[in-house]
């Protein structure tokens, strides 16, 4: 399958497809930073004790990344059956019953079950994307877009918590985040009615043109019979996909706790985080277009063993006379780390699943990679009380070099012609 990557009819399908995740994404990251902030209110009339307090809104708030875990398995099997559109919509639906039910709650409890709602849903709507992608994208163009695809959401992410700030200085009400989700689900469903189904777009395309750009869509065995014939690549390399995960969900968890045990200010801390995340996200392209030109490897190893080894070097400067400077540099090369390995495990999923149904594989791959995004958080959490947290640090920094080895065994073995070779492929694909 050939396309130009410059064509307009491709940019116009591509954006009825990314718009939609930008959209549910700005939403997310929105609400993101006022949930804890909405528990934790609701929670005071109810627990005397502080520490339990404090407990139930890290409950709730990880809800969301359990949704996502829960979400990813019976996703795959949805989309599969109903299409991605349409498991799209479905998802923007169901995001918007769960922010209702996070409106109309007065415990924490009830906000607990809208944000594992919203988890679910976040959960199929990336699938999905990632489902087109992976069937109708050419394979000389595959990584870019999916690391554009990750881009986008790292973006929502980003700004979601601004307009958040914004509403909340004109309305002066934290629930003000609830509305912007709602906004933005309504929008990704609009976008979703009123463009053309990317899928049928390429179909018609391809059928006019006389080319065919993907296999005939066709069921598989399902989700279980996918996870039985697929454990060996999903209990190996999906090992190495749970670290990496890992290893980006926890540096969003330890750089902030960090900067508050050196004693640095909320503002200074925002700040620093803030710069970071713009480094991150600025690097989203540059790290797609590395695994086009280079191959799977040259993106996936100096990812994440810069995740790793940065965190072990943490680990050694909290009691530094520099430590607030160890702090700054070490935050800024774990960025540009992270930045660098956007899509690579969207694109690991893709070559690895069947092109004529991927969505059950890219459900059981996008659970175990969620295994480590809602574990990291928690091991951080354990470890830092039972110990400290430069232990926790280097603990987890520990884990990511081991699966980097990970990685650099079974990224060859499972896609054939993958190395460290520095030899051009662009639009050679494999």
């Amino acid at each position: 399958m050939t396309r130009l990557a410059g064509d307009f009819e491709w940019r116009r399908v591509m954006a009825s497809a990314l718009i939609p995740a930008l959209l549910y994404s700005t939403g997310v990251g929105a609400i993101l930073p006022a949930i804890p902030l909405i528990v934790s209110r609701l929670g005071e009339p109810l627990f005397a004790d502080t520490s339990t307090a404090l407990a139930v809104t890290g409950i709730v708030t990880a809800l969301l990344m359990i949704g996502e875990l829960v979400g990813n398995l019976p996703g795959g099997w949805l989309v599969s059956r109903l299409g991605e559109r349409n498991s799209m919509l479905g998802a923007a639906c169901l995001s918007i019953v769960g922010i209702v039910v996070c409106m109309v709650s007065r415990a924490p409890g009830g906000v607990g079950v809208g944000v594992f709602l919203i988890g679910l849903a976040t959960a199929v709507f990336g699938l999905a994307r990632h489902a087109f992608i992976t069937t109708y994208v050419p394979v000389a163009y595959r990584a870019r877009v999916l690391a554009t695809v990750g881009g986008l959401f790292r973006f929502g992410y980003f700004v979601g918590p601004f307009l958040t700030v914004a509403v909340l200085t004109l309305f002066g009400a934290l629930e003000s985040a609830y509305w912007i989700h709602l906004t933005t689900c309504v929008a990704s469903i609009a976008v979703l009615l009123f463009t053309r189904d990317p899928e049928r777009v390429m179909q018609a395309r391809d059928r006019a043109s006389g080319e065919h750009a993907a296999p005939a869509r066709r069921r598989s065995g399902g989700l279980a019979y996918t996870i039985v014939t697929r454990r060996d690549v999903l209990l190996r390399l999906g090992v190495g996909a749970a670290v990496i995960s890992a290893l980006r969900a926890g540096r969003i968890v330890a750089l902030p706790l960090w900067a508050v045990s050196i004693g640095l200010d909320e503002v200074t801390t925002a700040t620093i985080v803030g710069v970071a995340g713009g480094v991150d996200f600025a690097l989203f392209y540059v790290g797609g277009w590395l695994i086009d030109r280079y191959g799977r490897m040259w993106n996936a190893l100096p990812s994440t063993l810069g995740l790793a080894v940065s965190l072990v070097a943490l680990a050694f400067t909290h009691d530094l006379p520099h430590a607030v400077t160890w702090f700054v540099a070490l935050a800024l090369v774990m960025s540009i780390a992270n930045g660098l390995g956007t899509g690579i495990l969207l694109t690991l999923g893709a070559d690895l699943a069947d092109p004529h149904d991927p969505a059950p594989f890219l459900g059981a791959w996008r659970f175990t990679g969620s295994l480590g995004n809602a574990g990291a958080p928690v091991a951080l959490a354990v470890l830092t009380a039972a110990v400290s947290l430069p232990f926790a640090a280097g603990a987890l920094g520990a884990v990511g070099i081991v699966g980097a080895v990970i990685l650099a065994r079974y990224i060859p073995r499972f896609i054939p012609g993958e190395s460290l070779r520095l030899s051009r492929r662009g639009s050679q694909g494999r």
